[in-house]
């Protein structure tokens, strides 16, 4: 069981410059960002401890790097890279999101996946849970890397919970996955639904679970998630809240069924709280944020309602 620990898998964080308008003033925000990031920094709002196995290089990694570093509740794992992380630049003064211009980065050197690699096994099997985040563009490391460290983690005792889709899915799966959490919209796009109707998700719900997950998860925007659970589908119902930025539900409900059973919480507990954590991330503008005890408000108000059996 794990000790209030986990390990999460950021093997390409991205440096995050986002320009805003505050009043009659514009604002520069620079932060590390990706989806390991984003679940991390949930994760320990919702006081777990992160060992955060991740990379930076090259001009771009001379700035991410002390960022990184300066997450608090984390103990950096970091592998220094020759050549340079990926990053973005985003331009939201209007109230919307415009992509200026963003670069995955260089793609990982056989010699910097080895060492990634290594810390990723030994932490997470230190920690006893390990999160698998995908990067933000496929180039920088390939699926195999996720299916060989799924594997070694699971055969050796750690729970693995993967955020992942396409055939970053496809390898872990094969490994088996204590927890598989995904959107509809992905589920689409990987062609294992053919919409988003309730009927064509359980499908999809019960085939990733004959695939390799002992749970599944999948989310479906503001329509509330569905879960299943030790053979039962259940429909989460979760608050209702004004949107402020869609982007990083998702990555918050994953941090919060993390931080969960790292607790030693059970997973229908597990469900609620990361339904609640996402729910929360809608209503900030910052992704992976919000509070703690917003968080565990609105985990009492999450009901997981049973539809069917899975079998």
């Amino acid at each position: 069981m794990s000790d209030g620990r986990v390990m999460v898998f950021a093997p390409a964080p991205q440096l995050t410059v986002t320009i805003e308008q505050h009043h009659d003033e514009p604002e520069l925000h620079v932060h590390p960002g990706g989806q390991g990031i984003w679940q991390t920094r949930m994760i320990t709002l919702l006081g777990a401890h992160v060992t955060l196995c991740t990379t930076a290089g090259g001009e771009v990694g001379r700035v991410l790097a002390p960022l990184l570093d300066a997450l608090p509740g984390v103990t950096m794992r970091m592998v220094m890279r020759e050549h340079g992380s990926g990053w973005y630049v985003h331009d939201r003064r209007s109230g919307k999101r415009e992509e200026i211009a963003e670069r995955p980065g260089t793609p990982l050197s056989r010699h910097e996946l080895d060492e990634l690699y290594n810390l990723a096994l030994a932490e997470g099997l230190r920690a006893g849970i390990a999160i698998l985040s995908g990067p933000a563009k496929p180039s920088v490391i390939k699926p195999d890397v996720y299916g060989r460290l799924a594997a070694d983690l699971r055969a050796n005792g750690c729970r693995v919970i993967a955020d992942l889709c396409g055939r970053y899915l496809a390898a872990v799966l094969e490994s088996g996955l204590s927890v598989v959490k995904i959107s509809h919209e992905e589920l689409i796009a990987d062609g294992l639904a053919a919409d988003g109707s309730t009927r064509e998700l359980i499908t999809a719900l019960i085939r990733l679970h004959d695939d390799g997950a002992e749970m599944a998860l999948v989310s479906r925007a503001d329509e509330g998630a569905l879960a299943l659970i030790e053979d039962e589908i259940y429909a989460v119902g979760l608050p209702r809240l004004t949107p402020a930025e869609h982007r990083g539900a998702g990555d918050s409900m994953t941090a919060g069924v993390a931080a969960t059973l790292a607790h030693g919480g059970t997973l229908s507990d597990a469900v609620r709280t990361g339904a609640a954590a996402g729910a929360l991330n809608v209503t900030r503008h910052g992704l992976g944020t919000g509070h703690v005890d917003a968080v565990r408000v609105l985990t009492e108000r999450v009901r997981l309602t049973p539809i069917r059996k899975a079998t």
